[in-house]
């Protein structure tokens, strides 16, 4: 009994100890220290942010805005705060969600790093950046935010620039976009690592990537004060970036407007039609005046981050691949717009130039038949005339016999191979240089590449002579059977040029591809001073002041292997299509006593599908000053869908309707922009 008493006492000592411990604890905090954890409590912190630097605008020829920058309230959450909170941040994102009025399973999508199997949306940026989850958020709505940080922890409510594009889809393939800065791209890039502010974005595609440094910028500095909730106190110390620069360039938003709605009138025209494209240039420099490829699409879908639906649609074949610029990235067989390289072609083989040429409808290709268009037989002319009517027997005539010369399918040493050296020479079978991003290079095939391509596909075509086309067979038998016999051929003598080949390469047929691109700077070196140049869209770097940086040269690239009186007898057949030629009918009531167009149409055939429409052409024909291509997919003959195009491209730079009637000018000068746009005594490009 007195030990029980014993530890109940030594236990209430115990307790009474410890109350003793604890309150003279409280009462060195709470007095003795009291003042120095009030002060730690309220103490501010210092941080260092950088400030992405604003980027620079994108203008016209005539210094209107194509890519401009508007600000917006932007939404952005940090990952690495949300994954180390027990929930992974899902409260966090639920009170989020109902402010946004999103679903918090959208946001966390956002959020995902981006990889090959994840599908968008995602983050395809820096992990260690804040991701933007809205945009375009109203002011109560970031208030909330702003003023509530304890409920929303690493999430941040700011002011950013994003791109607007005034004229909407105009030009946007050429444009481009931006996106998140990726992680590669901090390592690959020199100076972009040292100066990214952590929500900075990239270029992607067209003039968006290319001058992508120079656009972009150099950021500021600020160092701000924050309390123990992150709320921001006062800035403390900033260093000002610097803009980017200003790109102008040969770009002009009316033209470009003019070409797109000429281009998407003709598919619409054309009942197969799954896309087209034109391409103006200024045919004495080879800037880009326009470049239009339809279908298109509304650049605002990158705003905030394109879902996965919507990317997939931009590069679906049912939607016609809008993301992709047919100006410069589709291939075609150019058709007859091709034979000024084969006439040029024949001169340097030794054709003499004010010789006659019999027209039949028929050509006997070895033991094959092929037949002029229509099976047309248009007598003894001269290779003018031959442009002019666009007889295509005369050019099988002549590919064959080279092709002959040349030792046909068993060839000793190296061939000359006249009509593909020549086509390479017009620029043909190679990128032109364009300042764009992606550029296809086209196809000219001569024997090497026969042989490459062969032994490429070799196994797959003996595969399929041997085994048929059986899923083809119950459905289009005669097409089974007739891609069974080509494997077959392929399989046994793919390696060999035949004599087919040859006649088929001289009228811009068989495996000849081109871009428009490329059609448009052949013409015009051909129409002006012989010189093949690398296109530019981009014309000047300027500051946000209006001072010049310096001005963006196109470079001469070859020369074309034709004399000056050659060309000029090439552009004198050229100058009669529109008026007396295969055109005549797309320019009937056109005033050409003002405004004289040459060219050439173009009709290649394209199996399983209708004809791919051509016209590539020049104005004035006296002084050229406008080389203008257009091309529609599926679009049948040059005359019934790209010439009507083309011809409408013309009316709205010269300012004529339809019946030839005076109308406003998208070029009030009518020639293409010589100078810079003026620029204001206060530093300002004068819009």
């Amino acid at each position: 009994m007195i030990r029980m008493r014993r530890r109940l006492i030594v236990l209430q000592l115990l307790m009474v100890a410890l109350l003793v411990l604890l309150v003279g604890r409280l009462w060195q905090v709470q007095v003795v220290d009291g003042a120095k954890y009030a002060t730690a409590a309220t103490q501010t912190r210092t941080r260092e942010v950088v400030v992405p630097a604003v980027r620079g605008l994108i203008l016209d020829s005539a210094g209107r805005p194509l890519v401009r920058n508007r600000t917006t309230l932007v939404i952005s959450v940090d990952r690495t705060k949300l994954g180390r909170m027990e929930d992974g941040g899902r409260a966090v994102l639920a009170r989020l969600g109902a402010v946004l009025g999103r679903d918090p399973q959208e946001l966390r999508l956002r959020m995902r790093p981006c990889d090959a199997k994840v599908s968008r949306p995602c983050w395809a940026g820096s992990p260690h950046q804040p991701i933007p989850v809205d945009a375009d958020v109203s002011t109560a709505q970031a208030l909330q935010i702003m003023e509530r940080q304890e409920m929303f922890p690493g999430v941040i409510a700011e002011t950013q620039a994003v791109r607007d594009h005034p004229y909407g889809s105009a030009a946007v393939q050429a444009l481009g976009y931006l996106q998140p800065v990726t992680k590669e791209e901090l390592e690959r890039r020199e100076g972009l690592k040292a100066e990214f502010s952590g929500v900075d974005m990239a270029g992607r595609d067209g003039l968006e990537e290319v001058y992508d440094d120079e656009l972009r910028g150099t950021p500021g500095r600020r160092r701000v004060q924050v309390d123990r909730l992150g709320r921001l106190l006062g800035v403390e110390h900033e260093t000002p970036g610097k803009s980017g620069l200003t790109l102008i360039t040969s770009l002009d938003a009316k033209v470009q407007a003019v070409a797109e709605r000429a281009v998407a009138e003709a598919m619409k025209s054309a009942p197969k039609a799954d896309g087209a494209a034109a391409v103006v240039l200024d045919a004495r420099t080879s800037r880009v005046i326009a470049l239009a490829s339809v279908p298109s699409y509304d650049p605002k879908v990158w705003a905030g981050g394109i879902r996965e639906d919507e990317y997939e649609r931009l590069l679906s074949d049912k939607a016609g691949k809008p993301l992709v610029s047919r100006a410069i990235k589709g291939e075609f067989a150019p058709g007859s717009t091709f034979k000024m390289s084969s006439v040029a072609a024949m001169l340097r083989a030794g054709y003499p130039i004010n010789g006659h040429y019999n027209c039949p409808g028929v050509y006997m290709v070895g033991s094959r038949a092929f037949h002029n268009f229509r099976g047309r037989s248009l007598g003894s002319m001269t290779l003018h005339t031959a442009l002019v009517k666009s007889c295509d027997t005369i050019f099988y005539r002549a590919a064959y016999e080279q092709w002959l010369k040349d030792g046909g399918l068993r060839p000793k040493g190296k061939p000359k191979e006249v009509m593909a050296r020549t086509a390479r020479a017009f620029g043909f079978g190679r990128p032109t240089g364009v300042d764009l991003p992606g550029e296809s290079p086209g196809r000219i095939p001569d024997r090497t590449w026969k042989k490459k391509m062969w032994a490429a596909t070799r196994d797959v075509n003996c595969k399929n002579a041997k085994d048929g086309y059986r899923d083809l067979a119950g459905s289009d038998g005669g097409r089974a059977a007739f891609l069974t016999r080509l494997a077959h051929e392929n399989c046994l003598e793919g390696h060999l040029l035949r004599p087919g080949d040859a006649a088929n390469f001289s009228i811009g047929q068989g495996d000849v591809l081109v871009t428009p691109l490329q059609l448009a700077t052949a013409y015009a070196a051909l129409v002006t001073d012989g010189r093949l140049r690398s296109p530019r869209l981009g014309w000047a770097l300027v500051r946000s002041d209006g001072t010049r940086v310096r001005e963006i040269e196109v470079p001469v690239r070859g020369r074309l292997p034709v004399s000056a009186a050659e060309r000029a007898y090439i552009k004198r057949a050229l100058s009669q299509v529109a008026s007396d030629g295969t055109a005549a009918g797309a320019f009937q009531g056109f005033p050409m006593k003002k405004v004289r167009i040459g060219g050439k149409t173009g009709t290649a055939e394209v199996y399983g599908k209708a004809d791919t429409s051509w016209f590539a052409s020049f104005a004035p024909v006296e002084d050229p000053r406008f080389v203008v291509v257009a091309m529609v997919s599926q679009g049948g003959l040059g005359s019934a869908a790209a010439a009507p195009a083309v011809r409408k491209i013309y009316e709205g730079i010269y300012g004529f309707t339809p019946k030839g009637k005076p109308a406003p000018k998208a070029l009030p000068a009518g020639t293409p922009a010589a100078k810079l746009p003026a620029i204001k005594k206060d530093g300002t490009l004068a819009w």
